[in-house]
């Protein structure tokens, strides 16, 4: 009634966003493109709701009009994201989302999260939630969800885990898992190219995680060793002062780690610096002695320096590490002509050997 009544008189009486996406599939279905262009410029004019915002993702695709409603998707999305950037306060009403909605922030380079490992079981759960048979989960990871999950800034740990999960079909996790590893074996300007390139999926592109990602190397033998490699931009350490910045964890000996980079403030001489520190994490009640050793490519060569190195026995939440460890002011630290940015990057290596 509605499209007749635009049809003979050129209006509409309503301007519910519902009512109008129903007006506007008849008037597709019946080819009225006057009055698809006409609900198209309404549905633009009114406010964003994230009931509305989840009405507008659900257009099929086949619509006619789909290229003039583009701009009113792209809309609904941003909005969603917004409304969900924070996931570290917000994950009651993330749970409460449908697909569409769970498709649009995990499609976001900007969500803050703790790391991706924290977005997986987020998503784990969403997904245990809204699809408890097993099929209906295998398919919803295999054909949309896990195509968003960025799998290369996932820890080593969490993808040992992800090969034992039957949530996801094992085709499909065996060759996610696969490529996040030969994606953290590439040098650091190959992973940087990945992610310009991959402009479609994004899933080799870093969101705005809290804990930095590292890249780690682990021996067993002839003693318990590992080395940790954690690359920063030019911005992200200006981004240090003052609450600095941490890693995701990693396991050495079976308990956690992890690096800490800070601009640091000296006492005696009053200059802010660039410190790093190593922390262990405060589960368990084992004390660890670790000989630790840190380092940063440093030009011309762009080979890693020694910076510090030094020994300690570790509790749970103890730190130690080296409040300036360039040994220059955090303005020379920083400057174009600094020799510890390589191509805007820094680069920094941590070894750590259990006794």
């Amino acid at each position: 009634m509605e499209l007749l009544s635009f049809m003979y008189g050129g209006k509409l009486s309503t301007t519910s966003p519902t009512l109008l996406l129903d007006v506007l599939m008849v008037a597709d279905k019946f080819e009225v493109v006057s009055c698809m262009r006409h609900c198209c410029e309404l549905l633009k004019s009114l406010p964003m709701s994230q009931e509305s915002a989840l009405l507008y993702l659900e257009l099929p695709s086949s619509i006619s009009m789909a290229s003039a409603l583009r701009p009113l998707t792209e809309a609904a999305r941003e909005f969603l994201v917004n409304g969900f950037k924070d996931l570290t306060k917000n994950q009651d009403g993330l749970m409460e989302l449908p697909l569409v909605g769970m498709e649009a922030v995990l499609s976001s380079d900007d969500v803050q999260v703790a790391s991706e490992d924290a977005l997986y079981d987020l998503v784990l759960k969403w997904a245990r939630r809204h699809h408890p048979r097993l099929e209906e989960r295998q398919e919803v990871f295999g054909t949309r969800l896990g195509r968003l999950i960025r799998f290369p800034y996932m820890s080593s740990r969490k993808l040992r885990k992800v090969l034992t999960h039957n949530d996801m079909d094992q085709e499909f996790s065996n060759k996610a898992v696969l490529e996040a590893l030969f994606f953290k074996a590439e040098p650091a300007h190959r992973r940087q190219a990945l992610a310009m390139d991959d402009v479609t999926n994004r899933r080799f592109a870093e969101r705005a995680y809290k804990y930095r990602p590292v890249k780690v190397v682990e021996f067993e033998l002839p003693c318990t060793q590992c080395i940790v490699y954690l690359d920063l931009k030019r911005e992200e350490c200006a981004h240090l002062f003052p609450s600095g910045g941490s890693t995701q964890a990693f396991y050495i000996g079976g308990q956690g780690f992890f690096l800490s980079a800070h601009c640091n403030r000296e006492v005696q001489s009053s200059c802010h610096c660039f410190g790093l520190f190593l922390g262990m994490q405060e589960k368990g009640s084992v004390s660890f002695t670790v000989d630790y050793e840190f380092s940063a490519r440093t030009m011309p060569s762009g080979q890693f320096d020694s910076k510090y190195k030094g020994k300690y026995t570790f509790s749970g939440g103890k730190a130690v590490g080296y409040r300036n460890l360039f040994a220059i002011p955090w303005t020379s630290f920083m400057a174009d002509d600094s020799l510890y940015f390589i191509n805007g990057v820094l680069h920094l290596r941590a070894e750590l050997t259990i006794e």
